[in-house]
């Protein structure tokens, strides 16, 4: 089962956003042909073309891919928790709440921490799935394909340069962040 959880991960960006491509088509869609079916919507709906809706389309795409990967950070950090603690917690009587929030999430919480990194990061300098399914929608658009669109659709170096700067320099600021915050979480705690 594990295995076929990581299935999305495992795939190449370029292919799952084709498959969502294909789903997602107004025309021939299997999304769009089961809400026909179920009667949910009436008309096929342009997941794509649309922009306000392209931008959630996206997301879902993006999310789906990289949630295996988050599953897999945050799994390997709750099977390193030391079991000692959850048999101390529940002899002492505490419960399922009080386990969670005061044993769990604790002892997690630098996993947590490098998860959320690491999809910020992956968030921010997502180019491929957008690219793929909006192609060139300016509505619809990371840093990192506004800076190959000026680059080199419109040859413009200077503001090129400027984006990538900039997007190197929050990915830097957030990479610092969160590494501050892993380290402020982590001193003064018992280990």
């Amino acid at each position: 089962l594990r295995a076929a959880i990581l299935i999305p991960w495992a795939i190449p960006t370029i292919v799952a956003a084709k498959l969502w491509g294909w789903m997602l088509n107004d025309q021939y869609g299997v999304v769009n042909h089961v809400l026909l079916m179920s009667g949910a919507i009436n008309e096929p709906v342009a997941w794509i073309a649309n922009p306000a809706i392209a931008y959630w389309t996206v997301i879902i795409a993006d999310v789906w891919k990289e949630t295996p990967y988050m599953t897999l950070l945050i799994l390997a950090g709750l099977q390193m928790l030391p079991r000692d603690c959850f048999e101390a917690a529940r002899i002492d009587g505490a419960g399922l709440w009080t386990i969670l929030t005061r044993i769990t999430l604790p002892l997690i919480w630098p996993a947590l921490i490098v998860a959320v990194t690491f999809r910020a990061l992956d968030a921010l300098r997502v180019f491929d799935v957008i690219y793929v399914l909006t192609s060139n929608n300016k509505r619809v658009m990371s840093m990192s394909m506004f800076a190959r669109r000026e680059l080199i659709d419109f040859q413009l170096a200077g503001y090129g340069s400027a984006a990538a700067t900039l997007l190197f320099l929050t990915i830097a600021a957030m990479t610092i962040m969160f590494l501050t915050a892993t380290r402020s979480s982590t001193v003064g705690r018992p280990s």
